[in-house]
């Protein structure tokens, strides 16, 4: 019975973990080709828009990868998972960073903007 709920267990997190895969990377690609469109129109936008798919795709990413620690068996299996959610939470922490300095910098320009008009 155990052996059958541990089987059951592991198609559940497998296919959540395909899912979560495939969502993350067609958000990412989709945000990618939006992206090269906004920046051909000289859009002002663009890198915060960039900034915040790729940062949302690494999260559902992220999200499998603590899925598969639940399936994992062996240390070694359970390093590299590790090194993966570390990887991956690196990138989201720097993008997030990088989306706060360009709305900083886009509030002064604004600003810059609107004192010049008056």
């Amino acid at each position: 019975m155990i052996s059958f709920l541990n089987e059951i267990l592991d198609h559940i997190v497998e296919t959540g973990i395909l899912i979560f895969e495939f969502i993350g990377v067609a958000i990412i690609i989709v945000t990618c080709l939006i992206s090269f469109y906004k920046y051909l129109m000289k859009k002002p936008d663009t890198r915060i828009y960039l900034g915040k798919g790729l940062s949302m795709g690494l999260e559902f990413k992220l999200g499998s990868e603590i899925l598969r620690t639940v399936i994992v068996r062996e240390w070694s299996e359970i390093a590299i998972v590790a090194g993966i959610i570390a990887l991956r939470a690196t990138l989201t922490f720097l993008i997030h960073w990088e989306i706060k300095e360009e709305e900083k910098e886009a509030r002064l320009h604004e600003k810059k903007q609107t004192e010049q008009g008056s």
